[in-house]
C-alpha cells in the first residue's frame, strides 16, 4: 500500500503595519479590520507593532494610566479576535508595572483559548537620545518566550532587542525556527538602514525566519517586513500603514539549515550577565 504523502508544514503570516495612537478604543478597532483583512486573505498568524494597545510620542505619564493588565480589555479584545478568525495573534502592549509610574512593554501571542506566550521587554530604548527607561519597567532576562503553530516554532522579542543578538540565540536554543519582532523602530538618520540591516542580519545567523511590524511614518520607519532563513525579504510594507504577507515554510527552514549547519556548529553558548 502507497504510502500516504506527508502534508506541506507551512504558516501563512501577515504583519500589519498601523499607528497605534492616544486612544485604547481606536487602537482596538483598527486591529479588529485588520485582523478581519488578514484572515480574509488567508493568514493564519497577525503580527501587530509594539505598544499596540496605547502609544503617545513623546512618551508621558499618559502612558501608565493607560497601562493595562495581561486579563484586561486589550488582551482580551486580541483574544476574541483570535477565536473568531482562526488565527494566532501577536501584539505589543503597555502593560501595567511593579509601580504606578512606569509600565511593561509586553508582547502577547493569543490564540481564541487565551495566551500562549508572554515577553517583555528586556533591551529598554536609551538610545538615540531618547530614554525608554523613564516610562518603562525593563523585562527579566534570560528566559525566551515561544509559541507552536502548525508545527512551526515562534519566539518573540521587541524593537531594540533587535540590535542585541543574544536575544535572539536564546530564542534560537530553546528550539525558534522564525522571530516574531513587534517594534517602534523610532526614525533617525540611517535607522532605516540600521532596521533593515539587522532583520536581515539576524535571519542570516540563525537560519530563521524574521516577521517585523512597525510602525508608519513620521514616527517609526516603517518598512515592516518577511525575512527568509536566508536573509531575503519575502514581502514588506513601505512608509504608510498596510499589510504584507509570505508563508513560513518547515520544507525552507530544514533545507537551509542542512546547508548552512550554523546553529549546530556554534562553539560559544549566551546567558545573562
Amino acid at each position: 500500500m502507497p504510502e500516504t504523502p506527508a502534508v506541506p508544514v507551512a504558516v501563512p503570516v501577515a504583519v500589519c503595519q498601523f499607528a497605534p495612537a492616544a486612544s485604547r478604543a481606536a487602537n482596538r478597532d483598527r486591529i479588529a479590520e485588520l485582523t478581519a483583512e488578514a484572515a480574509a486573505r488567508g493568514a493564519r498568524l497577525v503580527v501587530f507593532p509594539e505598544y499596540s494597545s496605547y502609544f503617545v510620542d513623546p512618551m508621558d505619564a499618559t502612558l501608565a494610566e493607560n497601562s493595562e493588565p495581561l486579563d484586561g480589555e486589550f488582551v482580551s479584545t486580541l483574544t476574541a479576535l483570535a477565536s473568531d478568525y482562526a488565527v494566532v495573534i501577536v501584539a505589543g502592549l503597555a502593560e501595567q508595572a511593579s509601580d504606578a509610574a512606569h509600565v511593561r512593554n509586553t508582547v502577547v501571542a493569543v490564540r481564541g483559548d487565551g495566551i500562549l506566550a508572554t515577553y517583555r521587554k528586556q533591551h529598554l530604548y536609551d538610545a538615540f537620545g531618547q530614554t525608554e527607561s523613564d516610562w518603562v519597567e525593563a523585562g527579566e532576562v534570560g528566559g525566551a518566550a515561544t509559541f507552536e503553530l502548525a508545527g512551526i516554532r515562534f519566539g518573540l522579542m521587541t524593537c531594540y532587542d533587535l540590535r542585541f543578538p543574544e536575544v535572539s540565540r536564546t530564542l534560537m536554543d530553546a528550539g525558534a525556527d522564525a522571530l516574531v519582532v513587534p517594534a517602534e523602530w523610532v526614525r533617525g538618520p540611517l535607522k532605516e538602514h540600521h532596521w533593515t540591516t539587522l532583520l536581515a542580519a539576524r535571519a542570516i545567523e540563525n537560519t530563521a525566519y524574521v516577521i517585523a511590524a512597525d510602525h508608519p511614518t513620521p514616527i517609526g520607519v516603517g518598512h515592516s517586513q518577511i525575512v527568509d532563513p536566508q536573509g531575503v525579504v519575502l514581502a514588506g510594507v513601505g512608509t504608510t500603514e498596510g499589510i504584507a504577507f509570505a508563508t513560513v515554510e518547515r520544507s525552507t527552514i530544514d533545507r537551509v539549515r542542512a546547508v548552512n549547519p550554523s546553529l549546530r556548529v556554534r562553539r560559544y553558548a549566551v546567558g545573562p550577565r
